[in-house]
């Protein structure tokens, strides 16, 4: 979904007084671990927005091998996921841009922030959102499965 349909996507939502939640990440190798995190945060709303890093902010994060599914690939698995109302793709490292325009309730991050900055959290709570963070599956991460194969 291009960003101008998802800001008239989520500002539909609000008419219909629906919570709004966003999370986002790679989601290269899908895995239990994905579900369960996507599962969790949609538990903190009515309706799940999902960012993906496009294939680019992939390459300069993870390194020249990832991502090993092209970012359409990435969408298409997630979409078909009832759980996933809205997805939107992203070049930048981060989603800053991207949440002060759609302005989600709650913006949800894994557990192993927990202890890291959360860049977005200035922008989401700046407008009268929540961050939220969900448990991680241990041993549930693409990077550690590629790594078991490669074994």
């Amino acid at each position: 979904m291009a960003l101008t349909e998802l800001v008239a996507w989520r500002e539909d939502q609000r008419t219909r007084k629906q919570t709004v939640v966003w999370t986002n990440g790679v989601f290269d190798v899908l895995h239990v671990g994905h579900l369960q995190s996507l599962r969790a945060a949609r538990a903190f709303g009515d309706v799940l927005v999902v960012g993906v890093n496009a294939d680019a902010s992939v390459t300069a994060n993870k390194g020249p091998s990832r991502p090993i599914f092209p970012c359409a690939e990435r969408v298409e698995m997630l979409a078909a996921l009832e759980l996933v109302d809205a997805i939107v793709v992203f070049d930048e490292a981060t989603p800053e841009r991207i949440l002060a325009a759609v302005k989600p309730d709650v913006h949800v991050k894994g557990a192993d922030y927990a202890d890291k900055p959360i860049p977005e959290r200035a922008i989401v709570e700046g407008y009268g959102g929540r961050v939220e963070l969900v448990p991680l599956v241990p041993g549930r991460s693409s990077t550690d499965t590629l790594a078991r194969l490669l074994k």
